[in-house]
């Protein structure tokens, strides 16, 4: 699946969560997506909560009403009135990371009111200076849990649906997913994993798919460049193509 960036006004990459370049308009996204007949598509907005913005609703009701497929959204979102009104306007599910923390019984509140289905927990994860690897929070500041623990709290305590496991690291790099720590958030809890960060070529994504069993993958740089080092291009491969491991898009 897609995973876009939005910084409140357009569409951005980031490169290990730095140095945003602007892409392009959400909605010309959105309909190429349409066309390629995308099954699903995530959208964070980077910066509401690191600048305390308010969600956007009537500007994300113009996306959603663009967009033919299910529609993910993370960012900003901080009370259950909040999901509640993302709700309304045709988000299917609901991507949090920052209230995990700050206030993670909103969340848990949310997964008994509209369903676990419904709620995806963001677990960014970077190396600290020593090399292990751990949660990060905002963006990728603030260290946090040891992977594992967090993600087997996220599923055992908080309830979450889904867990969008996502390396900083790797983040706009094109030198592949955290294969290791992705395979064992995997193996050590029940719900379905989404692995983001890093995707470069479609053996990557195959990879991912069809051998470490992830239930799905997202791709950020191969869904809006050509390739790695040239210009923009809103694009997205068939199955067959994620099938073959083809490394061209």
């Amino acid at each position: 699946m897609p995973c876009l960036l939005y910084d409140g006004k357009g569409l951005v990459k980031t490169i290990k969560f730095k140095n945003p370049g602007y892409i392009g308009d959400p909605i010309n996204a959105i309909k190429i997506y349409n066309e390629k007949e995308v099954d699903e598509l995530v959208l964070l907005d980077i910066y509401c909560t690191k600048e305390k913005r308010s969600i956007d609703f009537a500007k994300l009701a113009t996306f959603t009403s663009e967009c033919f497929m299910p529609f993910s959204y993370g960012g900003g979102v901080s009370s259950i009135d909040d999901f509640h009104n993302l709700f309304q306007i045709g988000i299917e599910k609901v991507v949090v990371n920052s209230l995990l923390f700050t206030n993670p019984l909103i969340v848990k509140e949310a997964v008994m009111k509209f369903g676990s289905q419904s709620i995806v927990a963001s677990l960014d994860f970077k190396s600290s200076f020593l090399g292990k690897k751990k949660v990060h929070s905002h963006r990728g500041h603030n260290p946090r849990l040891p992977i594992i623990d967090f993600a087997r709290y996220l599923e055992n305590e908080i309830g979450v649906g889904e867990i969008f496991v996502n390396s900083v690291d790797r983040d706009g790099t094109w030198e592949g997913y955290d294969t290791e720590v992705i395979k064992s958030i995997a193996n050590a809890v029940n719900v379905p994993i989404i692995a983001c960060g890093g995707a470069g070529t479609l053996e990557d994504v195959k990879h991912m798919l069809y051998e470490i069993n992830t239930n799905a993958a997202a791709i950020g740089s191969m869904a809006v460049y050509q390739k790695k080092g040239m210009g923009v291009l809103i694009n997205f491969p068939k199955r067959d193509e994620i099938l073959m491991g083809e490394n061209t898009v």
